[in-house]
């Protein structure tokens, strides 16, 4: 499996998944959608083909885009049945041609069919993501801030989506709540003060990066003298984005969040934040067309 990230700074990044690791997390997913598919057995199929029928087919990219979950795929067939033999013929994390041919299928023919839907669900939903990942990351590309994706990601498909993100070309902000501090408004709020909640952390040696996350240039002001780690700027518009950086001064690495799109995501980097996170790499993107068809 190719490793695919275009630039990084290795303390805020996730290790790019290896493809048993990727298929291990998919494994209790796959389950679960082929019996949601399946259930008692695949009626159409069972009535039209006889068990022993063999074929060919082949997944085509009906669009361009950014290749990611094959394997997932292959798994998917391979789960249905094991006698189904896949070709690979491009890789993740590869650009798509329209047309262009990424696996050859051979084998019985009712599993193909029958596992069809749901090996496409994963590939189209994860090439989508690797896809708009890659126009995020294209549209910075002038500039030195590095796309991240956020935890706004489908239950249960966190692994996997945020594979999918470094497939595009993006990293990997924190895998969950357990890998990395990162104190927010309402945590804030609880504590009564961003130094109250720093204290308390940093109280508890918990020996991971802590992060703040400021709302005004006051906050930020507070957040540098406490000597953290890195500050998440929400919502800012781009002046005082500009004015965040000044102040920063190369301190500490600034993270960008909040209503970002791929309209003004160009002018967020050129303000000179080292990072820009964005939830929608996840939560909307739109799947990339691949089809299954019948024939080698």
């Amino acid at each position: 499996m190719a490793q695919v990230y275009r630039r990084g700074r290795l303390g805020y990044l996730l290790t790019v998944l290896r493809r048993e690791e990727l298929i291990e997390a998919a494994r209790p997913l796959i389950e679960l959608a082929l019996a949601e598919d399946i259930g008692p057995g695949d009626i159409t199929t069972q009535a039209t083909l006889s068990g022993g029928t063999r074929g060919e087919a082949v997944i085509v990219a009906r669009e361009g885009g950014v290749l990611a979950g094959l394997p997932v795929a292959t798994a998917v067939f391979q789960t249905v049945d094991s006698g189904i033999a896949v070709e690979e013929l491009a890789q993740d994390g590869e650009p798509l041609a329209p047309g262009e041919v990424v696996a050859h299928l051979r084998g019985p023919l009712a599993g193909i069919l029958t596992a069809e839907r749901v090996a496409l669900n994963f590939l189209t939903r994860l090439s989508g993501i690797a896809t708009l990942t890659s126009r995020f990351v294209d549209a910075v590309a002038p500039y030195p801030a590095v796309i991240l994706d956020t935890r706004k990601t489908t239950p249960g498909w966190r692994k996997l989506e945020k594979y999918a993100v470094r497939c595009g070309g993006g990293m990997n902000h924190r895998l969950g709540l357990y890998d990395q501090v990162l104190i927010k408004d309402n945590h804030v709020a609880a504590c009564g003060s961003i130094s109250k909640a720093v204290e308390r952390v940093r109280a508890a040696a918990l020996g991971v990066p802590i992060e703040v996350e400021v709302r005004t240039l006051a906050e930020l002001e507070e957040a540098l003298a406490l000597g953290v780690d890195r500050i998440l700027l929400d919502n800012m518009d781009l002046p005082t984005l500009r004015e965040a950086v000044r102040l920063a001064g190369g301190r500490v690495p600034l993270e960008a969040s909040g209503g970002i799109t791929l309209e003004n995501v160009a002018q967020v980097a050129a303000c000179g934040v080292d990072f820009i996170s964005v939830g929608a790499l996840t939560h909307s993107a739109p799947a990339l067309d691949l089809s299954l068809e019948l024939g080698g």
